[in-house]
């Protein structure tokens, strides 16, 4: 059985996805202001998720690119929201065997780059990369109400039948 921050993890990124449901191509482009666009945030999940579950979990790096152009402070730039979502895709079924196997003693290890502690549990990281997804959540609902969009889903989704609390 998942640890139950596995399954809250899960329901995290399902949510994500819900919010993410039919947005345009074009819509998916644009930007307001200094923000980054929808399909810029997808990459940079993308990149959060490859970052903590395969390059420093495992020293894996499927898309090299993420970690140019969707890093924290990286330049803005405007991606195709379809190549995104596959990338996104691709990286999150990759790093799900690595979850899988989490439990609480290994939650509480430290996350490990080039074989050295860098001062991160991977339970921390874990509560971080959730948490990040909720903040990106909030604003892509908010880029959406800008665009005009309708009947927007509302947060936060069956966390009754999807992922209730429970216990380890």
């Amino acid at each position: 059985m998942t640890h139950p921050l596995i399954d809250q993890f899960r329901f995290t990124r399902r949510e994500w996805l819900r919010g993410l449901e039919g947005i345009p191509e074009e819509d998916g482009a644009r930007h307001f202001g200094p923000m980054n666009c929808i399909s810029w945030t997808v990459g940079h999940l993308a990149w959060h998720e490859q970052r903590y579950w395969l390059q420093r979990a495992q020293g894996t790096v499927l898309f090299p690119q993420l970690n140019a152009l969707f890093a924290y402070g990286a330049p803005m730039n405007t991606p195709l929201l379809t190549e995104m979502l596959d990338i996104w895709h691709t990286v999150t079924q990759a790093a799900d065997p690595y979850l899988d196997s989490l439990t609480s003693a290994t939650l509480q290890t430290d996350l490990r780059l080039d074989g050295k502690a860098i001062g991160q549990s991977v339970g921390s990281a874990l509560r971080r990369i959730t948490y990040h997804y909720w903040y990106h959540i909030g604003e892509i609902q908010a880029i959406r109400q800008m665009l005009g969009h309708a009947n927007l889903p509302e947060y936060v989704g069956d966390i009754e039948g999807e992922a209730p609390y429970r216990p380890e």
